[in-house]
């Protein structure tokens, strides 16, 4: 099974889901979405599996930066151009697996996944 952890390296959250894998002997690729922006058509099929306000961390600080008009996210290609504009609006960490995605670092959800 292959397994890559997207976000960036100096993201607690990253680096504590990173950790727990490396414990558990778990391979990984990871992806620094700062480095290797994602494309469009990765991102539009997360959003098949998730809803854009899971995929957008509303809490960074990017998001704060942002126009309310921007902030709408009426449509999943705005949050598209967002994510690729703003690679660090994406919540963190993202796993992708055989079976789809995980938003965030769950440990009961990651160790589901792994076993």
């Amino acid at each position: 099974m292959t397994l890559t952890v997207y976000g960036i390296p100096n993201c607690d959250t990253v680096r504590k889901a990173r950790r727990y894998l490396e414990q558990q002997h778990v391979n990984y690729d990871f992806h620094d979405v700062r480095e290797q922006p994602l494309s469009h058509d990765t991102l539009a099929a997360w959003l098949q599996q998730v809803p854009r306000e899971t995929l957008v961390n509303k809490r960074s600080t990017t998001w704060r930066q942002l126009s309310d008009e921007a902030k709408q996210l009426a449509s999943d290609e705005v949050a598209i151009a967002l994510l690729q504009e703003h690679p660090t609006l994406m919540k963190r960490p993202v796993l992708c697996h055989a079976d789809g995605i995980l938003v965030g670092f769950n440990e009961a959800q990651w160790q589901q996944v792994i076993a």
